[in-house]
């Protein structure tokens, strides 16, 4: 694997061999070291145009439990805010010898550019970018619905015949994007449950089922029920009423919670605005992923940096002598 920029391109065989070596990451954590030397002397920047506290710690701590170097870079303060453009910015980081580069951006495609422009040698990786793709967060969301599925006996399986229900915004969501294409491709059924205004224009090409009244998708009792979170940030135009009406409608709230099933799971991408998208019995109820969501992004991305910086050294798996030598 040489980038990392969406899952609409990713193939079935490479999105399995990704969640099965995020299975071995995700071993070697349960154990009270839980750092591997598999990339000692190697350079991931976090290149992070945009805030997002949560992707950028999950990558570093991916990067650092695999012995990588890591610098992070926030365009905030920094000589992007005084008009450096991008490539000024991949070309310093090319002469610092960085060997992958994972980059967050607003603007769609930025992650390509980088990769395509020949900027930069260093593997690229789509941390996010506008309102595109966000690989590595749909990877962990497919990496958690397995596991919740099929338990010890995940690894090596696809996603088929499981139903997943995506609620919220998607016309903004690049989580939503990534996840229609991967779980699609790994052989799950998504629906997509918005109101109509905060769905793309043109969804012929999507391999989902569309859906405007959330109480149907819980009733359908999907394997799955993803709440995207309402970005606020976003919200410049009347996309809905209020924040009340939309939460009575589209908000997972205590009531719907009883209606879906018990085995099905409760995800959210995170940061959660509770009230709003999500109530609080559902956030912390016991079928909410949420926090092994963020447990498994990190096992998700030390399996994507291992597989970028790291694959030639073995099929595609930590060697043993890395693992006792950690």
């Amino acid at each position: 694997m040489r980038h990392l920029l969406d899952t609409k391109t990713l193939s079935r065989a490479d999105a399995l061999e990704i969640l099965d070596v995020a299975e071995d990451m995700a071993d070697t954590q349960q154990r009270e070291i839980k750092k591997l030397p598999t990339l000692r002397g190697k350079t991931v920047v976090n290149l992070f145009f945009e805030d997002s506290t949560r992707t950028r710690i999950s990558f570093e701590a991916a990067a650092k439990r695999l012995s990588a170097d890591v610098i992070n870079f926030s365009a905030k303060g920094s000589s992007v805010s005084k008009g450096e453009s991008l490539q000024d910015t991949a070309q310093t980081l090319q002469a610092m010898g960085a060997d992958a580069v994972v980059i967050r951006h607003g603007a769609s495609g930025a992650s390509r550019t980088l990769a395509t422009s020949g900027w930069i040698s260093a593997g690229v990786v789509n941390a996010g970018d506008g309102t595109h793709e966000h690989p590595t967060q749909a990877l962990l969301d497919a990496f958690t619905i397995r596991k919740r599925r099929f338990g010890r006996d995940s690894r090596g399986r696809d996603l088929s015949g499981v139903t997943v229900a995506i609620v919220g915004d998607i016309l903004h969501s690049r989580v939503a994007r990534s996840n229609v294409w991967l779980l699609n491709t790994l052989g799950a059924e998504v629906t997509l449950v918005a109101p109509p205004t905060l769905l793309p224009q043109d969804m012929s090409a999507w391999p989902a089922r569309v859906i405007y009244d959330l109480d149907d998708a819980v009733a359908a009792q999907p394997d799955a029920l993803m709440m995207l979170r309402i970005q606020l940030e976003r919200m410049n135009a009347a996309y809905f009423p209020t924040e009340r009406e939309y939460s009575r409608r589209w908000g997972l709230d205590a009531r719907r919670l009883e209606v879906l099933g018990a085995g099905s799971m409760v995800m959210h991408p995170g940061p959660m605005n509770r009230g709003l998208e999500i109530s609080a019995e559902a956030a912390d109820s016991s079928r909410s992923t949420v926090l092994d969501q963020v447990t498994n992004g990190v096992s998700v991305r030390m399996a994507v940096l291992y597989l970028l910086l790291a694959g030639e050294r073995a099929e595609g798996r930590p060697a043993n002598d890395e693992r006792e030598d950690a």
